[in-house]
């Protein structure tokens, strides 16, 4: 398998943010994780990137041990899309994504042909090319977003990880950016809100609650209606698309079953 977390567990402070969480990706699959707000779907991933150290559990990427690969290694192989999106300095929009090229090069190294030409077609994929000057504080949280994600492609790793990526963006961009990573054939691991783009475009799904993963699947074996009341305490419809022939879920108000 590509990816293994198994048992980890996080805590801030008193706190349990994750609590025996295992999962596994293979090569090539787009996995989503969902769950409710503070289900720890972000300290997870926190710890999948190295964002943080768990305080127990392993982490292996390709069978090695991701926690003590060096850090330009391990960059090498993931990149990372996460919910923030500031960046201290006042950076163009070309910048930014240039840093995507860093961890294929040594310090002091100049920026090549090669490197700018990724980056201009980072840009494009991202239809960012008439903002690759403009200042990157300037932006929208949703065009911030998209030029992060334009980092990333830079980046050229064969592992995305991604933390709700599309939160900032209206749904003709979520559409594209799913469509685009999708069509990129690297594997994704992925924290994702809306279910029905989770169904839309993940091979399999994780569900977390309250720090533990209870429940794994196919997009079709997770997401029904009994187990999104479980997950979530709302009512829903769900039916396999005519068009899509993906699992289509319409959230009910309070009053209204199915």
């Amino acid at each position: 398998m590509f990816l293994q977390v198994k048992d980890l567990r996080y805590s801030y402070g008193e706190t349990e943010a994750v609590e025996q969480a295992s999962i596994q990706v293979d090569r090539g699959e787009f996995v989503g994780i969902i769950g409710p707000n503070g289900s720890g779907k972000s300290t997870l991933l926190k710890a999948v990137y190295r964002g943080l150290v768990p305080d127990r559990g392993s982490i292996t990427l390709e069978g090695e041990d991701l926690l003590r690969m060096p850090y330009k290694r391990s960059a090498l192989q993931m990149a990372v899309v996460g919910q923030e999106h500031e960046i201290p300095f006042d950076f163009s929009v070309e910048e930014v994504v240039a840093m995507g090229r860093a961890p294929h090069k040594r310090l002091f190294d100049i920026d090549t042909k090669k490197d700018r030409d990724i980056v201009r077609h980072a840009l494009e994929c991202l239809g960012m090319e008439g903002l690759a000057k403009r200042s990157y504080l300037q932006l929208s949280g949703g065009e911030k977003q998209r030029v992060l994600i334009a980092r990333a492609i830079a980046q050229e790793s064969g592992f995305f990880v991604l933390d709700e990526p599309t939160n900032h963006l209206d749904i003709s961009y979520q559409l594209q950016i799913f469509d685009l990573i999708k069509g990129l054939g690297v594997t994704v691991l992925a924290a994702i809100h809306d279910l029905n783009l989770a169904s839309l475009y993940c091979d399999r799904l994780y569900v977390m609650k309250e720090g533990r993963v209870i429940m794994e699947g196919t997009p079709e074996e997770v997401l029904t209606a009994q187990n999104i009341y479980r997950i979530y305490g709302v009512q829903s419809s769900v039916e396999i698309h005519r068009l899509t022939g993906k699992t289509s879920i319409t959230f009910l108000p309070e009053g209204v079953s199915a």
